[in-house]
């Protein structure tokens, strides 16, 4: 069956449908759906899985994505979502539960306000991965853009926790009110640093966690060497990551790494008032 009779069948109908050429729901059994995305526009596309996820189904693969925005923007529940091909900005923006593994890259804004559940990235990501995140957890494999973990807060018991296996660009941490940034430095040769500038630049809370040696950081942040409190919260973490993507936990724990921590909660106390 078509995924447009599908979707016509539901009462999902939009004025957007006829732009979109015919590709298909292939299959859905036992609460596993499989779904051919190619030509679909990203709008049928979350519709569709938003059905899906309500049926319920436990797993999606979704094939053929090529770019789609905002897939799994507002899912909740505990739905696992399999992409393969390289999905638009907005990955999982507002996302409430599920866990979604992106067998590729992935473009801008992964994770944008997510409130709860998971990423998985196997391959990089673009720039502000993690953008004003509140909880959750994100995995980069490999290198990731610019301003990654722009505005990620924490509240409560919510708090948001990104990796990156490889290293970011410019502004990494930038006005980070909370949560933990990881960035292991994995795609670095041999006595190579990081090479962003203006690391924490504007950061008022949360810690950023560096393998390797940083070579810029903002007049906000203070560098400081790990404590055992911080290898506890940290080998949990990398021996996660390490799990998805077949690293050695030993070798990647075995580096040395540096917290980055803010000098004040408000940096830009006087600038901005009085």
């Amino acid at each position: 069956m078509e995924y447009r009779d599908e979707i016509m069948k539901k009462g999902l109908s939009h004025k957007r449908l006829k732009r979109v050429k015919p590709s298909g729901l292939v299959d859905v059994k036992n609460g596993v759906a499989t779904v051919n995305s190619a030509g679909m526009h990203y709008h049928n596309l979350n519709s569709l899985l938003k059905l899906i996820s309500r049926n319920p189904a436990e797993k999606i693969y979704v094939h053929n994505i090529s770019g789609q925005r905002y897939i799994g923007t507002g899912l909740q529940g505990k739905v696992e979502l399999h992409i393969y091909g390289t999905p638009g900005n907005d990955l999982a923006a507002f996302m409430d539960g599920p866990a979604i593994y992106v067998h590729g890259n992935a473009q801008d804004g992964v994770g944008n306000t997510m409130n709860s559940g998971k990423v998985v990235v196997y391959g990089h990501a673009g720039d502000i991965a993690g953008y004003s995140m509140r909880g959750g957890k994100i995995f980069i494999r490999d290198d990731a853009g610019y301003r990654i973990g722009i505005h990620m807060k924490e509240y409560g018991g919510q708090k948001p926790i990104l990796v990156v296996g490889g290293t970011a660009q410019d502004f990494l941490g930038e006005y980070m009110a909370g949560g933990i940034l990881v960035i292991m430095g994995l795609t670095l040769k041999d006595g190579e640093g990081h090479k962003a500038k203006f690391v924490g630049t504007g950061m008022h809370g949360g810690t950023i966690y560096l393998r390797g040696e940083v070579v810029h950081t903002g007049k906000e942040v203070k560098i400081m060497e790990l404590e055992e409190g911080d290898m506890t919260l940290l080998k949990p973490l990398i021996e996660e990551f390490c799990d998805y993507f077949e690293f050695d936990a030993d070798t990647v724990l075995a580096g040395e790494f540096r917290k980055l921590v803010p000098f004040s909660t408000r940096p830009y106390g006087r600038l901005y008032a009085y």
